[in-house]
């Protein structure tokens, strides 16, 4: 979870567990696909081959692999990048592959996916770095692909907490998002998180889900690159 600046957080370092208020796992990974995506892949609004922006340990790419979806994950950390490698190949999955490259600079995919998805990545990268982001995204989807984004909403975290997620409010993620994609909803959502109890992250009183994860409020976009 990045802070509110151009300072960039030391990703491999939070998933070695090793970041401050971390014990073990990332509190954003939860073990299976966010919720209010594996709604969307459950009603058949993933099709095609797909790109995981930003996959982390990649339990999103994988459950669409276990599906038959051939999909990229592209992750900045060697260590996520490591154990998604390790997790395919233990569940046998040959339609996962993983690339260790920068998000908002990656090549060599051009055109080629009909679903990309971002899984909690926008509000993980610098402002300044949306834009670049959205070209190399756009640039790596097909003509009339679709494109889901489900970021941390401003008031998700409290004002004054010094280092956090660049939330957004829906105007901003339009902006961000509509300089190059056509954008068909935005929706308020939530993203489910293992949220450590702990003075680094003095939170609201979010409401939790049945298994005591924090349900912290979110936007899920949607959008589409013209044909």
């Amino acid at each position: 979870m990045a802070p509110e600046s151009s300072e960039v957080m030391d990703w491999d370092s939070a998933y070695r567990g090793e970041s401050p208020g971390f014990e073990g796992a990332p509190p954003w990974n939860i073990g299976e696909p966010q919720p209010e995506l594996a709604a969307l892949i459950a009603a058949g609004r993933v099709r095609g081959e797909v790109l995981d922006a930003g996959c982390g340990y990649a339990e999103l790419s994988l459950a669409l692999a276990a599906q038959g979806f051939t999909v990229v994950g592209i992750e900045l950390t060697p260590t996520a990048v490591a154990a998604a490698h390790r997790a395919a190949e233990e569940r046998g999955l040959s339609t996962a592959t993983f690339v260790q490259d920068d998000i908002t600079s990656f090549t060599g995919f051009d055109n080629r996916f009909d679903t990309i998805i971002d899984s909690t990545l926008f509000h993980s990268l610098p402002v300044e770095a949306r834009d670049a982001y959205q070209q190399a995204v756009f640039r790596a989807a097909a003509p009339g692909a679709t494109y889901y984004v489900l970021v941390f909403a401003k008031d998700a975290f409290p004002a004054e907490m010094e280092t956090k997620p660049n939330g957004v409010d829906e105007d901003e993620l339009r902006a961000a998002v509509g300089r190059y994609w056509s954008i068909d909803e935005i929706r308020p959502a939530f993203i489910h998180a293992n949220m450590p109890d702990t003075p680094e992250f003095s939170l609201p009183d979010h409401q939790r889900d049945d298994r005591g994860r924090m349900m912290m409020p979110a936007f899920l976009l949607t959008a589409h690159k013209p044909a």
